[in-house]
């Protein structure tokens, strides 16, 4: 008796843990900006990545703008030549259009020729950020990557007095990452976990929330075992054959858990 208890309270805290954290999971969807660099006649070509932003709506208002939270700093793009890429930072943002990227550029941006370093100035990038269109429509629960993809042996400019300049070329790619699954129990009290499963291997879990609404997020296409754990009081259950896309969520509709 103690331990089936003990079992329904864990499952209860973890049943209001995950309706906090992902009440609003069926409504926004997931940013994540990469950086990748096309290879230039260069020893180095460091840039001082400050603040990186995506624009939310068609308009260019200020308010727009969303911050990443970013790893600042130094970063060596020849480092990410012949298909290498960073993860320069991801934010959640609601459902719907992008339209740009704003990458702001610190002072410490710098060029190696021949062994020895040269400044690299950036007025604009300073200032304001240079920005980048995107224009991607984002569907709610999907994680999108934009990849920017540095032009390195265009973008450094020699001014012929022995100095280089920084004008940045950078083509922005944007596409989605995963797909997801979503549904509802009933009855909501069943409280199950829930898994995605390919073969023998769990690749997502969740649990259903107080409504018994459930969403497994970072899936890959693929066709998916959904099992439901739920609690003591309740049978176990699987949905068979869901099958699930890139950049779309699949709706399994209402699931009956049985009492047992």
């Amino acid at each position: 008796m103690f331990t089936k208890t003990v079992k329904l309270f864990l499952l209860s805290l973890v049943s209001i843990f995950l309706v906090c954290c992902d009440s609003d999971d069926d409504k926004a969807a997931k940013v994540q900006v990469w950086l990748t660099d096309a290879p230039g006649d260069f020893q180095e070509v460091n840039i001082d990545i400050q603040e990186v932003k995506v624009h939310v709506g068609d308009n260019d208002e200020e308010s727009g703008w969303r911050s990443l939270s970013i790893r600042e700093g130094i970063y060596n793009l020849l480092d990410l030549t012949n298909g290498l890429d960073t993860l320069l930072g991801e934010v959640e943002i609601p459902a719907g259009k992008i339209s740009q990227v704003r990458l702001v550029l610190g002072d410490d941006n710098t060029v190696k020729v021949d062994g020895d370093v040269f400044d690299l100035s950036t007025p604009s990038a300073q200032q304001s950020g240079l920005k980048l269109q995107v224009h991607q429509t984002l569907s709610a629960s999907i994680t999108y990557k934009i990849l920017l993809d540095f032009d390195v042996a265009r973008s450094i400019v020699t001014t012929g007095n022995g100095s280089y300049k920084l004008k940045p070329v950078i083509r922005s790619i944007a596409e989605a990452q995963d797909g997801a699954i979503k549904g509802i129990v009933t009855p909501a009290a069943s409280t199950p976990a829930v898994y995605a499963i390919v073969g023998q291997d769990t690749v997502g879990t969740t649990y259903a929330d107080a409504e018994g609404r459930f969403l497994i997020r970072g899936l890959s296409t693929g066709t998916y075992d959904v099992s439901f754990a739920p609690n003591f009081n309740y049978l176990s259950t699987t949905k068979s054959g869901v099958q699930v896309t890139v950049g779309n969520v699949t709706d399994v509709g209402t699931v009956t858990i049985e009492a047992d």
